[in-house]
């Protein structure tokens, strides 16, 4: 499923990663992906998971934007989703800007898949009460309190699909997608749907390189964007990652998030700390050598730092 060969660079680049050396080159410089229904999103986004509280949201979505964020990623579980919203009405006109300046994402609990998914969408949207989200994703494959292994999970989540496809028509969502599916769910969805998901957000990291997961959506026309860049922490200690950080005069955490961007993933970072918020959207003025990308990449072990959708029917 992942497998590295080192007969020369451009080999390596075409046996590791599904694109060529030329199209990494240009992803070193692209600050945005065009979606599969021509609206563009950033590639660099400001994660708010565990930020709560509007005071804490306001200053980490201050500093977010003064360092260039221009992408926001947010959830029903996240719990933010008014503080969001609230504070951004504030700081678009601070910092010169408008709604159509920035790009929102929020995702559907996994309480409320099935026939409660357009009431719940509907719910963000007025939270956030920003007129419109940019992106909503469906958060996880399965209902909360279900089994995983419970087929009721397959009909749940057409239900959601249907009622997401319904509120991109509308206009209430710019574009829809999928969080946490796996290859098989991502195969099911794609069979009858109406309306393609334009995004898919899972965990990926130089521990868990998906890489059937990324070829296929790349295939498919399907943007891959990545939540626990970092481990949860836990990945920047490690000393493989802390030598490249040193050979290329970065913090650990930007050659992490580099190494996807430079793929064409897009990343979520989340701090609220100021320096690792400015130090983690600067990420476009150097490139990962071959074998830095490969130092990285061999840390591959299949771990799930987060949830493992695996074993959701």
């Amino acid at each position: 499923r992942f497998r590295i060969t080192c007969r020369g660079e451009a080999e390596w680049f075409c046996e590791l990663l599904p694109v060529s050396k030329s199209q990494l080159i240009s992803y070193s410089t692209m600050e945005s992906v065009t979606l599969n229904n021509g609206i563009q999103m950033p590639l660099v986004g400001f994660g708010t998971f565990r930020i709560q509280g509007y005071d804490t949201v306001y200053q980490c979505l201050d500093a977010a934007l003064h360092h260039g964020y221009r992408s926001f990623d947010t959830a029903t579980v996240y719990n933010n989703e008014a503080e969001i919203g609230k504070a951004l009405k504030v700081l678009l006109p601070k910092h010169g800007l408008s709604r159509q300046d920035i790009f929102i994402t929020s995702k559907l609990a996994p309480r409320d898949h099935g026939p409660e998914a357009e009431a719940a969408g509907l719910r963000s949207l007025a939270a956030l009460d920003c007129g419109y989200i940019d992106l909503y994703l469906i958060h996880w494959p399965g209902k909360q309190g279900w089994q995983k292994e419970d087929l009721r999970n397959r009909e749940s989540r057409r239900q959601s699909w249907e009622s997401l496809e319904k509120l991109n028509q509308a206009g209430s969502f710019r574009a829809i997608g999928i969080s946490n599916y796996t290859l098989e769910h991502l195969k099911e969805l794609l069979a009858w749907c109406r309306v393609r998901p334009a995004v898919l957000q899972l965990e990926y990291h130089p521990q868990l390189v998906q890489w059937d997961v990324l070829h296929f959506c790349q295939e498919e026309g399907i943007h891959l964007q990545a939540y626990s860049s970092l481990g949860v922490g836990s990945l920047v200690k490690k000393e493989e990652v802390k030598r490249v950080a040193e050979r290329c005069g970065r913090t650990s955490a930007q050659v992490l998030l580099r190494w996807a961007v430079q793929q064409g993933i897009g990343v979520i970072p989340k701090s609220s700390n100021p320096t690792h918020i400015a130090d983690n959207f600067q990420l476009a003025d150097f490139v990962l050598s071959v074998q830095d990308m490969e130092e990285l990449s061999q840390l591959h072990s299949e771990t799930h730092f987060c949830w493992d959708p695996t074993t959701v029917a």
